[in-house]
């Protein structure tokens, strides 16, 4: 077992910890009572009442102190934001003999009273004083300069990335404006749910660990059940749990949740995603485009208060209705070539000419996937739903009611990213066995990201399920969009990192 072994300032802290203690003073009290935050009083207070009108009880985190003689200064911050405390030794005498063991990261709870110091700066005078929580590992603190010119820099003591991923709460402390991200999306989330429920659409929880995994082509996380002695697996999508609900009698569910792929990572990927996936019945993929479009706009206006959003220095406009276009219709426009019903040996050499870099071993559609994703892809930023794609890459989806080899699906692309999958469901269930079988054998001939055949599933689709449109949207990529984030890092309160002792 490695030694801990603590700095000079935190052997300090700890020396200051030990006096607090023998001097009587819990550093450590369990419950402090506030009444006010930093938000409310800055945005309340008025030089024309008088300071005893306002009284308060604040608490927060020390960021910067100036012990001085009879008068110390120091800024607290708490979940809004920062305010100046004011503590003179004549009110606190007991309290200002402890100044010199509090350093910047303590968290102190102040009771006394706002009022406007001689720079202008709305401070609280402190009546009484507390200690809330000694903190024994310093914080870095961002340190400004002005330049010759006038100019105000910031040095960011925290600014390594990585570093801030791996400690993201001392990330929320140091970087207060990241909290703004996380703020945002969960009025995303809150919003899409009120938006649902208002519709009548029941929103369930469905299983995480499952016997069998699907809904989508991906590798999945294994895990061994004890009691059961079964192999179980972290699931890959919603969908299957989801559709066997509209069977068995629901007009509408919908579950926000975590999905688990044992895949890589990169600026959109993450091996553990929140996904939201929706099932109505009696509706198809055209309908579908239309609630989304409306979803996705009521949520930006809600959230932004605007349907224009800047990403990466795109520009995007929200606002419905979005492009519509077919994905091979996409494809000729970018490539030249028309690429519909070529089989794998012709897609492969149509990709070397376009220097598409793909696995020889990659199947029929993976090849024709990878040339969507290099070509079209990336030039998609306006909104576009990208529709009718090849039924073999599709096995979930009913087939294209006027277009043979085709399914009646959609994917959402902003700003270069997919941002949701719809199908009009595919019902049928001869044709869905038939599916799923050829993935069973493209399965057993060596792609693992193949669906499984799951009898279950079958046999819920041979009870009978409705007429069905079903719609996922990544929410991690739908926060990233809304918060003008180009990485899923940043929309994440703690990413999946490789072990700091890992090279």
């Amino acid at each position: 077992m490695s030694e801990f072994i603590r700095n000079d300032q935190e052997l300090r802290r700890l020396e200051e910890l030990q006096h607090l203690r023998s001097a009587g003073i819990n550093p450590y009290p369990a419950v402090f009572e506030k009444t006010h935050s930093s938000a409310t009083i800055l945005s309340t207070f008025s030089d024309e009442a008088p300071a005893a009108s306002y009284a308060v009880t604040v608490a927060g985190r020390i960021m910067a102190i100036r012990k001085m003689g009879k008068a110390t200064p120091c800024h607290i911050q708490d979940a809004e934001g920062k305010i100046q405390i004011y503590i003179k030794k004549d009110d606190l005498p007991e309290f200002y003999e402890l100044l010199p063991m509090l350093d910047i990261g303590d968290i102190i709870g102040i009771e006394g009273y706002v009022f406007r110091t001689r720079t202008g700066e709305v401070s609280v005078h402190s009546r009484t004083a507390t200690l809330l929580c000694k903190s024994l590992t310093p914080i870095p603190v961002p340190k400004e300069e002005t330049d010759e010119f006038g100019n105000k820099i910031v040095h960011d003591a925290f600014a390594d990335k990585e570093m801030r991923y791996r400690r993201r709460y001392v990330d929320l402390i140091v970087n207060p404006q990241i909290r703004d991200v996380f703020r945002k999306r969960s009025k995303i989330i809150t919003t899409m749910r009120r938006f649902f429920d208002d519709r009548g659409w029941l929103e369930v929880e469905t299983p995480i660990l499952q016997p069998l995994y699907g809904g989508a082509s991906a590798r999945p996380f294994t895990t061994h059940h004890n009691a059961l002695d079964i192999q179980l697996y972290m699931r890959i999508a919603l969908e299957l749990y989801l559709k066997r609900l509209i069977v068995g009698g629901f007009d509408g569910v919908y579950e926000i949740s975590k999905n688990f792929r044992n895949e890589g990572m990169d600026k959109t990927h993450n091996p553990e995603f929140t996904m939201m996936e929706i099932y109505v019945a009696y509706k198809d993929y055209v309908w579908m485009m239309e609630m989304t479009e409306e979803l996705v706009s009521t949520i930006a206006k809600e959230v932004n208060g605007s349907l224009e959003v800047e990403v990466g220095g795109n520009l995007i406009n929200l606002a419905p209705p979005y492009r519509r276009a077919t994905m091979f219709d996409l494809l000729k426009d970018a490539t030249g070539m028309n690429l519909r019903g070529l089989n794998r040996e012709e897609l492969l050499i149509a990709a070397r000419k376009l220097n598409v870099e793909v696995e020889a071993t990659s199947s029929q559609m993976k090849v024709l996937d990878e040339i969507f994703s290099q070509t079209v892809q990336p030039s998609l930023i306006q909104p576009t739903f990208v529709m009718d794609f090849p039924v073999e890459m599709s096995p979930l989806a009913k087939a294209h009611r006027s277009e043979d080899g085709l399914v009646e699906r959609f994917e959402l692309y902003v700003n270069g990213d997919e941002l949701t999958n719809c199908f009009t469901e595919l019902n049928d269930p001869i044709d869905q066995r038939e599916r799923l079988e050829q993935q069973a054998s493209i399965r057993a001939d060596g792609d693992d990201e193949a669906m499984q055949l799951d009898e279950d599933f079958l046999y819920s689709i041979e009870v009978g399920m409705p007429p069905t449109a079903g719609l996922g949207i990544g929410i991690d990529r739908l926060v990233m969009l809304l918060t003008g984030q180009d990485s899923i890092r940043d929309v994440l309160f703690f990413p999946q990192m490789k072990p700091e002792n890992k090279q």
